[in-house]
């Protein structure tokens, strides 16, 4: 069965907006990146083998999203003291977005918020510093997106100047 989810934006579209609480509960905003590109990632839960390993995955490239001017924010609809204890837990530097209340807002906005489960789903925006969308990766709720291909979007965007 299909999750239940509206349509989001699409590539070359603007980036929908958000201000979300980070596990330290300091609010975070796309508009907090001007002029940098940003690595928007949706994923169900915190503390699930799948989500521990695939952003276990992506901390080890934190380096490299740097390299390229992006940001890396991972976003579910966990609370922030959740969020805290697995990024602690996991040792992980980057920004664990809560989209808790109003419970899956971000994730709506994004069209990837499953209405019949309230988790978010497994898609991930590359968003350039225009604030446009440039490139979506998605995946099946129970696999982890490729940890290479993160690198190779990066990658075209920054040859394309726009990471």
């Amino acid at each position: 069965m299909a999750p239940e989810t509206a349509q989001g934006p699409g590539i070359g579209d603007p980036a929908p907006g958000f201000d979300l609480p980070n596990q330290y509960g300091e609010p975070v905003s796309l508009e907090g990146f001007a002029g940098r590109s940003v690595v928007l990632v949706f994923y169900p839960f915190a503390f699930s083998r799948v989500c521990s390993g695939e952003l276990s995955s992506l901390a080890e490239q934190e380096p490299a999203f740097a390299d390229a001017g992006a940001a890396l924010l991972a976003v579910s609809c966990d609370t922030k003291y959740a969020l805290r204890a697995w990024a602690r837990e996991q040792g992980w530097s980057f920004d664990l977005l809560s989209d808790f209340w109003p419970h899956g807002e971000a994730a709506r906005r994004y069209g990837v918020f499953d209405e019949g489960r309230g988790l978010a789903t497994r898609s991930s925006f590359f968003i350039g510093p225009d604030r446009t969308i440039q490139h979506i990766l998605r995946s099946d709720i129970n696999a982890p997106r490729d940890p290479a291909e993160y690198l190779r979007v990066l990658g075209d965007m920054a040859s394309a100047g726009g990471a």
